[in-house]
């Protein structure tokens, strides 16, 4: 498995917007219309990557304590299906339903979302504040496949603590680490 980190996204710059397919519902759904009223965390994700296999559980654990707090969670895959067909909508819709996801998962089909947000890896963890202003883009936490460590999520939990309790975005952001966005 390939090991990528995230790339650079400024604290303070807006949630690029979008209008995305629910591979759940089949219904298409803007940031705007299913934005959280205290944040929104975006996670760019896919069905097959190691990394994503290993946290899926803590982030539906997560988002199950922190959606009821005014936080949207919202999991975007961007990879090409003609190369990648294990991640097609119809299969996310199944790991969705797996992993009892409480959280839309959109199909990027064009990739021009994970270009506006510069995504780079899977999972690659964004939060926003209340007006979609970034403050915090890093990691779930230290664990990764096959490395020992237990997942905890604690990165992505004190930022999402700090966010409400209104307190200063996190002073270190580790970036994500996971498979490469498969583009075409």
């Amino acid at each position: 498995m390939a090991r990528m980190e995230s790339n650079e996204f400024d604290l303070g710059k807006k949630a690029p917007d979008f209008t995305l397919q629910n591979a759940i519902t089949k219904q298409y759904i803007s940031l705007e219309h299913i934005k959280g009223k205290q944040g929104t965390l975006i996670v760019f994700s896919c069905n097959h990557c190691p990394f994503v296999i290993h946290i899926n559980q803590e982030l539906v654990r997560i988002a199950n304590e922190i959606q009821p707090k005014g936080i949207a969670f919202i999991a975007i895959s961007s990879n090409d299906i003609e190369k990648y067909p294990q991640d097609a909508p119809h299969l996310m819709k199944i790991i969705a339903e797996q992993n009892q996801y409480s959280f839309p998962y959109l199909f990027d089909e064009t990739q021009e979302v994970a270009k506006a947000y510069d995504a780079a890896c899977t999972p690659d963890f964004y939060l926003f504040d209340a007006d979609l202003k970034s403050v915090y883009h890093g990691q779930l936490d230290d664990s990764r496949p096959q490395n020992g460590i237990p997942v905890t999520g604690k990165d992505l939990r004190n930022a999402l603590r700090n966010l409400l309790q209104n307190k200063p975005p996190l002073q270190i952001q580790k970036p994500s680490v996971g498979c490469g966005i498969k583009w075409r």
